[in-house]
């Protein structure tokens, strides 16, 4: 990826959602193929603006960008083109992003009651299949180190702890190999199996204590009478682990896995007689309030470091089994609440 250039233009190039991005000094370093088409003129006369410059009619840009506070605008039917050319309205979002800013643009004129929010997910597909080239090969290493200390603890018959760890890790290998191969080759949504959600959860306790070692103290509140929902384990383990590593990056000593049945709950405008609540209560640093309206959207993120795609794919998980996350938050006490349906028929999915 090219220093100048924040995003991985090919991997973007396969979304037909306008994107465009800018950087720190807002001006337009990259577009993928979608953007020009849509606005109606080459990319070679877009590199080099003003991303402000794009709105032809007002001011929004041009102000947001000249703030500080806000980390996102949500863009609602704004006019953008280029000088000379009819505007085109747009819905979508502008995003500061770590090299810069995001634009995405979803045609408000091709489809005026779109929700943009709706598009999203592409847009974090789009970023993690750029990534997942680079896996690949660190993976293949990983796993033939991990059968390596396999058949070495195998020949020692003391090695018992040693190996239950290795075995974690071969099936964690395995799980973001297919993670990855989803990524490269998009498949249907899996059909839901009956699963247990405390199975989900102790897997996800055995990850959180390999990497939080006796830094952090991991702590079970179950309801021991939750019976086996239709779902997609792996999706599950995975979200969560998100929510728990996300809490381990943000200093928490001290992680609470809870859950409870409620009765008569709205999730998603939505009515449910059963529904399960899964809580993960930190004692870390807290949401920065900067961040708070836009946590789970893709590419925001409160660490340097950090990709913002681990809570925006924790979002897309909820809402794959018809759930819904949320969260409350003040320095020293987070607690993200996943709310899942539990009669929703199996395989149901999104309407």
């Amino acid at each position: 990826m090219d220093a100048t250039n924040p995003l991985p233009g090919p991997a973007l190039d396969q979304l037909g959602t306008p994107l465009a991005w800018a950087d720190r000094q807002a001006r337009i370093v990259g577009v993928n193929l979608a953007f020009p088409r849509w606005i109606g003129v080459g990319a070679r006369r877009l590199i080099g603006q003003p991303l402000a410059a794009l709105e032809l009619e007002g001011d929004a840009l041009a102000r947001f960008l000249a703030q500080e506070e806000r980390e996102v605008l949500r863009l609602h039917r704004i006019p953008l083109g280029v000088p000379g050319e009819a505007p085109r309205p747009a819905d979508g979002w502008l995003t500061r992003i770590p090299d810069g800013w995001l634009l995405e643009a979803h045609p408000a004129d091709d489809s005026p009651s779109a929700d943009p929010a709706q598009a999203l997910p592409g847009a974090l597909q789009a970023a993690l299949k750029g990534m997942a080239h680079e896996l690949r090969n660190p993976l293949a290493g990983l796993k033939g180190a991990a059968q390596l200390l396999a058949r070495r603890a195998g020949a020692r018959p003391e090695a018992g702890d040693e190996r239950e760890l290795i075995d974690l890790i071969g099936a964690e290998i395995d799980r973001l190999s297919q993670l990855v191969d989803q990524l490269l080759s998009p498949a249907p949504q899996r059909p839901h199996a009956p699963l247990n959600i405390h199975a989900v959860l102790e897997r996800v306790l055995r990850l959180a204590e390999a990497e939080g070692g006796w830094t952090v103290r991991v702590q079970r509140d179950y309801d021991p009478s939750i019976p086996e929902f239709p779902g997609d384990a792996d999706r599950l383990t995975q979200a969560v682990w998100n929510l728990v590593r996300n809490a381990l990056q943000a200093g928490a000593s001290t992680i609470v896995l809870r859950t409870r049945v409620e009765s008569g709950l709205h999730i998603r405008e939505r009515l449910h007689a059963r529904a399960l609540r899964v809580e993960i209560v930190d004692d870390g640093g807290g949401v920065p309030e900067e961040l708070a309206e836009h946590l789970f959207l893709p590419l925001v993120s409160g660490r340097a470091e950090g990709t913002g795609l681990g809570l925006a794919l924790a979002h897309q998980v909820a809402r794959e089994h018809r759930g819904s996350l949320g969260f409350r938050s003040r320095p020293g006490h987070t607690v993200f609440t996943l709310l899942l349906p539990q009669n929703e028929p199996e395989g149901a999915s999104l309407p």
